[in-house]
C-alpha cells in the first residue's frame, strides 16, 4: 500500500477517536481493509462531534483525502465494495483478536500484547457500527474487552497479579481515557502455538453476562497478535492446533426445500451474510465457525427458518 498523506494535529474535540485512528495506522500494511473502516468510523464520528470549527474541518478534510486514497488503492476489494463482506471481515477479525486475548487471560499469561489485543478488539467493535446497530453479543464483547484491558493494565502497573478469566466488571473504569492501554504497538508477526502446558481443550466455557466463549477456543495461526517468546515454545516446528468441528445436523444432508417455502429478500440477505461469514472465517483457518455459518445458511434456505 502506498503511503498516505499525514494528518494535521488532532483537535482536542476529537480525542475520543484518537485510538481508532492509531489502530488504522497500525493496520495500513497488515490489513488495509481494517485500516479503511477505522478511518471511516473516525470520519463519521468526527462529523457528528464538530464539523464547523476551522481546525476540525481541516482535519476532517485531510482524513477524507486518506479515505479516498485508500479506497482507490483497494480497488474492487469486495470487503470495501460490499457491506456484508466488509462487516463479516471486521467481525471475524475483532473476534479472533478477542479470543486470542481471552485465551491468554484464562491461561494466566498476562502481557502487554494481550492487553493490546483486548483493547483493539473493543475498538474494532466500535468500528462495526459503520454498518449499523451492534448485536447484543458485540455490545457485551466490547464492554468486557474494554474492562479487561483496563483491569489487567492497572494490575500490572501496580505490581499486582490479575485474576484470570471473567471475574466481574467495574462500571467506573474508562479505558478510553487511559493512554497507556492503547499505546503498545501491535506486533508484525502472527502468534505461535503455546507449549504443551497450555491445553485449550481444558478451558471452561464462559458465561460472562451472556458472552458465550466456545470451549477450546484458540488463536489460529494468523490471529493478529503475538505470544511472547517467554511463553514456553520449545520447538521450532509449529504443529497445527486441533480444532473442534461442530456436529452436522443430519437433517441438513437433505437439501431439498420443504414444500412451498417463500423466502423474503431479508432471508436471502441473511443467507448471504452467513456464507460471507463462513468465507471470512476460513481466511483465519477457523473451520468450526465456517461450518456453523454454512449450516445456518443451508437451514434457512431449505426450511425458511433459522
Amino acid at each position: 500500500m502506498a503511503a498516505l498523506a499525514p494528518l494535521p494535529p488532532l483537535p482536542p474535540q476529537f480525542k475520543s477517536i484518537q485510538h481508532h485512528l492509531r489502530t488504522a495506522q497500525e493496520h495500513d500494511k497488515r490489513d488495509p481493509v481494517v485500516a479503511y473502516y477505522c478511518r471511516l468510523y473516525a470520519m463519521q464520528t468526527g462529523m457528528k462531534i464538530d464539523s464547523k470549527t476551522p481546525e476540525c474541518r481541516k482535519f476532517l478534510s485531510k482524513l477524507m483525502d486518506q479515505l479516498e486514497a485508500l479506497k482507490k488503492q483497494l480497488g474492487d476489494n469486495e470487503a470495501v465494495t460490499q457491506e456484508i463482506v466488509g462487516c463479516a471481515h471486521l467481525e471475524n477479525y475483532a473476534l479472533k483478536m478477542f479470543l486470542y486475548a481471552d485465551n491468554e487471560d484464562r491461561a494466566g499469561r498476562f502481557h502487554k500484547n494481550m492487553i493490546k489485543s483486548f483493547y483493539t478488539a473493543s475498538l474494532l467493535i466500535d468500528v462495526i457500527t459503520v454498518f449499523g446497530e451492534l448485536t447484543d453479543e458485540n455490545v457485551k464483547h466490547r464492554k468486557y474487552a474494554r474492562w479487561k484491558a483496563t483491569y489487567i493494565h492497572n494490575c500490572l502497573k501496580n505490581g499486582e497479579t490479575p485474576q484470570a478469566g471473567p471475574v466481574g466488571i467495574e462500571e467506573d473504569n474508562d479505558v478510553e481515557e487511559n493512554e497507556d492501554v492503547g499505546a503498545t504497538s501491535l506486533p508484525t508477526q502472527p502468534p505461535q502455538p503455546s507449549s504443551s502446558t497450555y491445553d485449550p481443550s481444558n478451558m471452561p466455557s464462559s458465561s460472562y453476562t451472556g458472552i458465550q466463549i466456545p470451549p477450546g477456543a484458540h488463536a489460529p495461526a494468523n490471529t493478529p497478535a503475538e505470544v511472547p517468546h517467554s511463553t514456553g515454545v520449545t520447538s521450532n516446528t509449529i504443529q497445527p492446533t486441533p480444532q473442534t468441528i461442530p456436529a452436522i445436523d443430519p437433517a441438513l444432508f437433505s437439501t431439498v426445500s420443504q414444500g412451498n417455502i417463500c423466502l423474503t429478500p431479508e432471508d436471502f440477505a441473511r443467507a448471504q451474510k452467513y456464507c460471507k461469514y463462513a468465507g471470512s472465517a476460513l481466511q483465519y483457518e477457523d473451520v468450526s465457525t465456517a461450518v456453523q455459518n454454512l449450516q445456518k445458511a443451508l437451514k434457512l434456505l431449505t426450511t425458511g427458518r433459522e
